[in-house]
């Protein structure tokens, strides 16, 4: 079960990506800081020193990563939140490699016994768009899926 990416516009990707986990379990792992923290490390070595969700529209969320003397930082404000279904954030790195803000929604589909999540993201231009295509985020998104895959493996 990899991710799948996708540019259905000049200013998007979409990421569509299966776990053999119901929609609840699945929408708690996006948004339980305790969950989170276990599996959104991108690839190996890296830690999650802070994670914080106040999960509320106009509510924000920031996670910051952390390997060695590395730092990475995010931080997004909740726009929508629908439980077990969609959530909508406005998104900026501290660093801002992403070249601006970027709109992300969250939505969870029922997919027989399993669910899929589509992360629908616009950037602020194509550059800024096709930069993060080729950063290799999709690896370390990947990672912390396989992470996600383990966790709910283990719950069954």
């Amino acid at each position: 079960m990899t991710l799948k990416l996708m540019t259905p516009g000049d200013r998007e990707i979409l990421i569509e990506r299966r776990f053999a986990a119901a929609r609840p379990q699945v929408w708690r792992a996006l948004t339980e800081p305790d969950l989170v923290r276990k599996w959104l490390l991108g690839p190996d070595g890296w830690t999650m020193p802070v994670c914080t969700i106040d999960l509320r529209v106009g509510g924000e969320m920031r996670f910051e990563w952390a390997r060695g003397d590395a730092r990475m930082g995010l931080t997004s404000t909740f726009k929508e939140i629908v439980p077990d279904d969609r959530m909508v954030a406005t998104e900026v790195f501290d660093e801002d490699w992403t070249g601006g803000e970027t709109l992300v929604t969250q939505s969870l589909h029922d997919d027989g016994d399993g669910t899929i999540l589509r992360t629908h993201i616009l950037y602020a231009s194509q550059e800024a768009r096709d930069g993060a295509k080729m950063s290799g985020m999709t690896d370390g998104m990947e990672a912390g899926y396989a992470r996600l895959d383990g966790m709910f493996a283990a719950a069954a």
